[in-house]
Parts: structure tokens; C-alpha cells; sequence
């Protein structure tokens, strides 16, 4: 018991030490600050706006790439593939997960930008550039860029969880879809991954934390621009990057308490996502078994 509460002490005192410390910037700009979008440390005017946008569009675009591919593995790893297949990419998997955040960012610098900018980005200005998402300057580095590495980076966390849910279905679900002529593909889409659901989206949504509180590698690729664009080509900055790079900078009072308030508003964002993730995970560790609507679509 006094280990868990130290640990309770522990957040509530980074809490208060946050909220102290940013009392300057909350008392001059209040709720503004998460609504403005300028950051002019000269004329001590600051918001968080920019910082912000980067960081949620960043985060959900990497969903949009991990998910499929994450699920996707982990289907195949716990209905599909053979033993030993299954445990080495299983260890490559976790090895994705071990690697440092600077690697990845240096691997993106030498390897993704340029390909970005010679291949990829071409490609989408050329037969998607009607969409507001694909238009502008061609330079590699940005928020396409930073949302790939992020993707790279919570595929593993997508595939560890969703794989250990899936394999906690019954049998007992996977039998009765088989007895009734289901193909086994139909027994994954209409009955496991029915079962899964809450679990393998509270996977998602802690994977969506990792990817909001992610530095090193998004501020070595992202451009670090205080800029909102609906482009994903154009740079940008996130919540995580702009304390890293400007903190060390921070000379006047106002300016530091403004960056301590967004390190704040970053660590309100993650509590509540993970609060959310985790939730969601306890819903399917306590679901009865034969619900209504799963024996309506083993029927």
C-alpha cells in the first residue's frame, strides 16, 4: 500500500509542480493559450494552437497507417501462422519496440526523407494533388514524414496487445463459428475480432498515447515550424518538440512558464488517453461469455 500511494504522490506531485510553475503563463493568457496561434517569444506572446494541431494530426495520420497494418499482423500471428514462423516475427516485433527514438529519427533522416522527397510525396502530389492534404513545396521533411516514423514506432504496441486479445477469445466461439460452416475467415471477422473489439481499440488508443508524447525522432524529421496547413507535405511542430528545442532557450519568466504549460496540457492529453485505453481493455476482461450480440452473428 505505501508503494502505491508513492506512486499516486509521484503524478500528483508532477501535477503541482506543473500547474506551479505555469501559474505565470495560466494567469496572462488563461484559456486562451490552448486557442492562440502565436508564439513570439520577442514580444512575449504565446499559444499553443500551432503545437497542438501538429501533435493530434502527427498521431491520428500514424494511426491511419499503423492500425491496418498492426491488426492486420496480429491476426495473422495468432489465427494464421505456423509456430515457429509466429515466434521469430513475434521477436521482431518486440525488437521494433526496444529500439531508441534517436535511431529512428536518424534511419528517417538518411533513409525516409530522401525518400519522401524523390518518390513518395511526387507520387501523391501528382495523382492526389486536388486534395488540400497534398499540396505545397516538396521537402521531405514535415508532417507526412514525422507521421510515418510515429506509425513505424506504435506498430509494435498495436501488435502485442491486439495479438494477446485476440488469443483470450473462447475456443469455445471459434468452435461454434466452425460447426456452423463458417470459413475461417468468417470466424476471425464476425466472431474473434467481435469478441477483441474493446480490447484491440484500447491497444489503439494506448498506442495513440505513445505517439502524442513522442520527441526525439518527430523533432529531428517534422521541420519545427510554428505553422497550422492543412498540407501534409508543409512542416510543423508538436506539443513534445517545442519544449525539447526551446526549453534550453527560455530566457524571460513568461516564456518558460509558457513552455512548463504546455508540457502540462501534453501530460493532461496523455492521462486522459490512457485512462481511456485502459477502460476499454478492462471491458473485454470482464465481458460475460455468449453475449446477445455475439451468438446473433455466430447464428
Amino acid at each position: 500500500m505505501g508503494f502505491s500511494i508513492m506512486i499516486l504522490l509521484i503524478l500528483c506531485s508532477m501535477i503541482f509542480q506543473l500547474v506551479s510553475s505555469a501559474r505565470l503563463s495560466l494567469g496572462k493568457f488563461g484559456a486562451n493559450f490552448i486557442f492562440t496561434r502565436t508564439w513570439d517569444p520577442v514580444f512575449e506572446n504565446f499559444g499553443a494552437l500551432p503545437f497542438i494541431y501538429g501533435t493530434l494530426v502527427s498521431a491520428f495520420v500514424a494511426l491511419l497507417i499503423a492500425v491496418p497494418i498492426g491488426i492486420g499482423t496480429a491476426i495473422f500471428l495468432a489465427e494464421y501462422a505456423p509456430p515457429k514462423l509466429g515466434k521469430l516475427i513475434s521477436l521482431l516485433v518486440d525488437l521494433l519496440a526496444a529500439i531508441p527514438s534517436v535511431v529512428y529519427g536518424l534511419w528517417a533522416i538518411f533513409t525516409l526523407v530522401p525518400l519522401m522527397r524523390t518518390s513518395v510525396q511526387p507520387f501523391l502530389g501528382k495523382y492526389l494533388g486536388f486534395l488540400p492534404f497534398f499540396q505545397g513545396p516538396n521537402y521531405g521533411l514535415g508532417m507526412l514524414s514525422a507521421s510515418v516514423v510515429l506509425a513505424v514506432m506504435i506498430v509494435p504496441f498495436i501488435v502485442s496487445i491486439s495479438r494477446e486479445v485476440i488469443t483470450t477469445v473462447p475456443s469455445v466461439y471459434k468452435e461454434a463459428a466452425y460447426a456452423l460452416g463458417s470459413t475461417r475467415a468468417e470466424a476471425v471477422f464476425k466472431v474473434i475480432l467481435s469478441y477483441a473489439k474493446p480490447g484491440i481499440i484500447g491497444g489503439v488508443i494506448l498506442a495513440l498515447g505513445r505517439a502524442i508524447g513522442e520527441t526525439m525522432a518527430v523533432t529531428m524529421i517534422i521541420g519545427n515550424n510554428v505553422t497550422i496547413s492543412p498540407s501534409l507535405f508543409s512542416p510543423g511542430y508538436t506539443l513534445a518538440s517545442v519544449i525539447a528545442n526551446e526549453f534550453s532557450e527560455a530566457t524571460g519568466d513568461l516564456y518558460l512558464s509558457s513552455l512548463i504549460e504546455i508540457g502540462l496540457v501534453l501530460l493532461v492529453v496523455s492521462i486522459f488517453v490512457n485512462i481511456l485505453a485502459r477502460m476499454l481493455i478492462w471491458s473485454v476482461q470482464s465481458k460475460q461469455p455468449l453475449g446477445k450480440k455475439l451468438k446473433a452473428k455466430i447464428a
